[in-house]
């Protein structure tokens, strides 16, 4: 059990310090949600985004410097799941929806703090309850498993698309492929 909320990573037996202000941890999510990065540069950002003596770890240790960092992003839980499920959400489309319930979960407007522990900020996502956000999750659960809406869910759906459906975020080389496709220039 962790009483404490980590600011250094242990690698190679070494604590190393890390950045730990939900700003900074989201900054590299939208990293790794951009398709137009390769795995080796989201990996390369989540490295150098979340250790600040970078430089210093040794070039043995950066798959185990790596898989700390996913450890902390993941807030000190490890995913290693073979079977990947659908994704809900979007920290960087649904922020607007997530902050209000964060904040009054807290009780204080976070954006205005000068820093707030990432682990502090999950803490507070996974207490939202019902709020506008939850409603846009629960409706794109039921539209991924093909689940009939409430009569409310639809129209809640029909008036709110942007919303609820999740932005697909495509390369620039898929987009160009597309508009070859398309004989747009």
């Amino acid at each position: 059990m962790l009483f404490s909320l980590p600011k250094t990573l242990s690698i190679g037996g070494v604590d190393y310090k890390i950045r730990t202000d939900f700003r900074d941890i989201l900054k590299t999510i939208s990293a790794l949600d951009d398709n137009n990065l390769s795995n080796d540069e989201k990996v390369m950002v989540v490295f150098f985004n979340l250790y600040p003596d970078y430089s210093k770890i040794p070039k043995t240790n950066i798959v185990e410097a790596i898989e700390k960092a996913y450890w902390f992003i993941d807030g000190g839980r490890d995913y290693k799941s073979s079977n990947p499920k659908p994704s809900l959400m979007n920290w960087e489309q649904d922020f607007p929806l997530i902050i209000a319930p964060i904040n009054r979960t807290l009780g204080y407007e976070c954006r205005d703090s000068e820093y707030l522990h990432w682990w502090t900020f999950l803490g507070a996502y996974n207490e939202i309850g019902e709020c506008s956000f939850s409603t846009v999750v629960s409706i794109r659960n039921k539209r991924i498993r093909h689940k009939k809406l409430e009569k409310w869910e639809r129209e809640f759906y029909e008036d709110n698309k942007e919303l609820v459906d999740l932005k697909v975020n495509i390369s620039k080389e898929e987009e160009d492929l597309i508009n070859d496709i398309l004989g747009v220039e």
